[in-house]
């Protein structure tokens, strides 16, 4: 026999029972996020009707309009969360300029100098930029027009900083966006939202050579993957730049660590390479040479996704914790690039690099600066024309010397020169030298 209990009174301090229907609405709340995804339209009006008829979902006990958010809602968000900081200038615990991993193109001064890329002036900036809604509704505007696979491939651009390869983003050429007095393209403005908030101007970037863009004038689409651009150097303004010591008479370096190496750079003939890599630790070259066939070289310590020159794989004796402690700052490394006009190497790293190459500074100059180059930013490091006018045939003290104008050599996150205590670059703790192949 069935008995029906009376309904009694809740006990003092039972939770209350539930409202009419609850359980009913309960089971079909994934009926509803399915209309929200599939029907916003329909959805939208369902969860009006039940918000107004039904006491469990205008309570907001167990429901909330985030468990219907689509996915490209959810995306958005999370790119916008991703953004990149506010422009502000950040030192580090290594001394010459050490970047937070998260200011991609900034970093602090350090040894008296500034270096020879740094964008315009924040507080400039910022007075032509409008406020941190309007960037936001703007940003906002332009990411919901995006497709998910183009979202999700521009989120993992950002989150891993171009650890990974990721595709272009191509989107019309003729589509800008007005933030403050000034009008972006797309590939600006995702570029100043996510890697470098005081840029300004089309002229400051460079595409890399891996972006489907790169070398077309006119696209009907363009690439607005913000990773698959640079920050260009202007060495035009680059008064803190610093004369470096020449040491050893300017021999080149290969010659006392591995003689049996270097001698492919003077086989006639050979294509073989356009040039050779070696890897340094103050004065010891660990590993052997790298030849380079391929126009493009990544040069890193850790990197996601990517080959080239691993550093970390190599076995290095050197002990020294200062060692070991740039040796790990290196991470995604730098890019180094054969173009049309020449050599390009693009920081990818947090920190800068230090480049002296006889190619970048004044052609009567009988001292090479250091020059240095911050998180983002790539420089035309080798000129192959400059470099032959500068071999300079007739000059006979000039031919007693030996010639050092086809050698770039690289510092990772320490400089060297006048402004630091290291005056020669063999006292720098990681560093690379670039010969190139002069045919």
């Amino acid at each position: 026999m069935l008995h029906l209990a009376s309904p009694a009174s809740p006990a003092a301090g039972s939770a209350p029972p539930s409202p009419p229907g609850s359980v009913l609405c309960f089971h079909f709340i994934p009926i509803i996020s399915g209309c929200f995804y599939w029907l916003p339209g329909l959805g939208s009006r369902i969860l009006h009707e039940l918000r107004t008829t039904c006491p469990f979902f205008s309570r907001g006990t167990f429901f909330s309009s985030r468990m219907f958010r689509t996915k490209r809602s959810l995306l958005v968000r999370r790119l916008w969360r991703s953004r990149a900081p506010g422009g502000e200038e950040e030192g580090g615990e290594l001394g010459e300029g050490a970047a937070d991993s998260r200011a991609h193109g900034a970093g602090g001064g350090g040894g008296g100098s500034r270096g020879c890329c740094m964008g315009k002036s924040g507080k400039l900036a910022k007075a032509h930029l409008g406020s941190e809604a309007e960037l936001k509704a703007l940003t906002h505007s332009v990411l919901k027009r995006l497709k998910e696979k183009h979202l999700e491939g521009l989120l993992q651009a950002v989150e891993s900083r171009g650890g990974t390869r990721t595709s272009c983003l191509l989107l019309p050429t003729k589509v800008d966006s007005k933030l403050g007095q000034h009008w972006y393209s797309l590939p600006l403005l995702l570029c100043k939202v996510f890697r470098w908030p005081d840029l300004r101007h089309c002229s400051e970037v460079k595409r890399l050579c891996c972006c489907e863009s790169y070398g077309k004038t006119h696209p009907d689409l363009v690439c607005c993957n913000p990773y698959h651009l640079s920050r260009l150097c202007e060495l035009a303004s680059c008064p803190d730049s610093v004369p470096s010591s020449t040491e050893t008479g300017g021999t080149n370096y290969l010659a006392p660590g591995g003689l049996s190496d270097s001698h492919v750079l003077q086989e006639p003939g050979d294509p073989s390479h356009w040039c050779v890599v070696a890897y340094w630790e103050e004065k010891t070259r660990v590993g052997r040479l790298y030849s380079v066939q391929e126009p493009s070289l990544d040069i890193f310590y850790d990197l996601p996704q990517g080959n080239g020159f691993c550093l970390g794989q190599l076995n290095s004796d050197n002990k020294s914790q200062l060692v070991q402690k740039v040796r790990s700052k290196i991470g995604y490394g730098i890019q180094l690039t054969k173009e049309v006009d020449g050599v390009w190497v693009y920081n990818r790293s947090s920190y800068p690099i230090f480049i002296k190459s006889a190619t970048l500074d004044n052609p009567d100059s009988r001292t090479l600066l250091v020059h240095k180059v911050f998180p983002g930013f790539s420089i035309k490091a080798f000129d192959y024309e400059k470099a032959y006018s500068l071999q300079r045939p007739n000059d006979h003290e000039f031919m007693q010397q030996p010639w050092t104008g086809f050698t770039v050599q690289i510092s990772f996150v320490k400089g060297w020169g006048q402004c630091y205590t290291r005056q020669f670059i063999s006292s720098c703790p990681c560093w690379l030298e670039v010969i190139f192949n002069n045919r």
